[in-house]
């Protein structure tokens, strides 16, 4: 018996020894996959707090000798990226205004339809699209909307281009959540009498909402830091433009534009400690509304 009991501890000690090791492997996996995030944001901090004000984000950009003398005199870079603030919003709404609809219809569609043709033809496109280089749908929105519509780069042809980015998002996420609703919910709200449209907008898009934030938000998160097709649509502004068939700047434009300028090399860790604010405080407010509609 003191023999079993002995073995018994000896088996029970292995096990715990293997459990604690096991942890040990998982933490510390897991800080090395997140410290890569912590040193980005550790050295966004770092370089980028210095410029940080309100005339950085209520002013326009500084030339090349104002950026100069500034860096000679030892004193912070003046003006700030306005322009390129005012830019990003006006697009990446605008691409909002017609992607969210698009991709949320699209999705409900793939979801009521999984076996047709047209279904499949357009689940397919819509995987082909994701993978898509962004350059190459900037370069689409060239030919569709700066030469025969707006005749010129334009903030309009740069939100289609943001648009066609965000679309496979919202499509397979629409898709997928409205799968993960139970069938029953469906049949209990047809069964009442509801409509079938009303059944749409009352019953499943409400209890899918979270996911379907969840997919509208990283479409909108891929968008906010695009640069390549931006240079081919909205090319970018000197001042804030607001006219959506006029040439606009954007954040990421100018974080390339400061990026071949020495000087204005201080903007460029600002501008992107911004542009990571924005992304962030956007999952912060998309957390808190699906929270209040649950």
């Amino acid at each position: 018996m003191e023999s079993l009991a002995n073995l018994s501890s000896k088996n029970l000690e292995r096990r715990n020894l293997k459990d604690r090791l096991f942890k040990g492997l998982v933490i510390f996996l897991s800080m090395l996959t997140i410290s890569p995030i912590v040193l980005i944001i550790y050295k966004l901090i770092e370089k980028g707090i210095r410029q940080i004000s309100f005339d950085f984000i209520l002013k326009t950009p500084p030339d090349t000798f104002q950026a100069m003398t500034a860096l000679s005199n030892g004193e912070l870079i003046p003006g700030g990226i306005a322009n390129g603030i005012t830019g990003t919003l006006l697009m990446v709404t605008l691409a909002s205004v017609i992607a969210i609809p698009v991709g949320v219809i699209t999705g409900i569609y793939l979801y009521e339809n999984p076996d047709k043709f047209m279904a499949n033809i357009t689940r397919n496109i819509s995987d082909i699209l994701q993978g898509v280089p962004s350059i190459v749908l900037g370069l689409i929105a060239y030919i569709w909307v700066v030469k025969p519509i707006t005749s010129g780069f334009s903030a309009l042809a740069g939100s289609v281009s943001l648009a066609i980015m965000m679309l496979p998002m919202i499509v397979r996420s629409t898709e997928e959540t409205l799968k993960m609703i139970p069938q029953s919910i469906k049949e209990a709200a047809l069964a009442l009498g509801v409509p079938y449209y009303k059944v749409l907008l009352r019953v499943l898009i409400p209890t899918g909402f979270s996911g379907l934030l969840t997919g509208i938000l990283l479409g909108i998160s891929r968008i906010l830091g695009e640069t390549a097709p931006l240079m081919l649509t909205a090319l970018g502004s000197s001042v804030i433009n607001l006219d959506i068939t006029k040439p606009t700047s954007a954040v990421p434009l100018l974080i390339w534009e400061f990026y071949n300028d020495p000087n204005m090399v201080d903007l460029i860790w600002s501008s992107s400690l911004l542009l990571m604010a924005m992304v962030l405080g956007l999952n912060l407010l998309s957390k808190r509304i699906a929270a209040r509609t649950k």
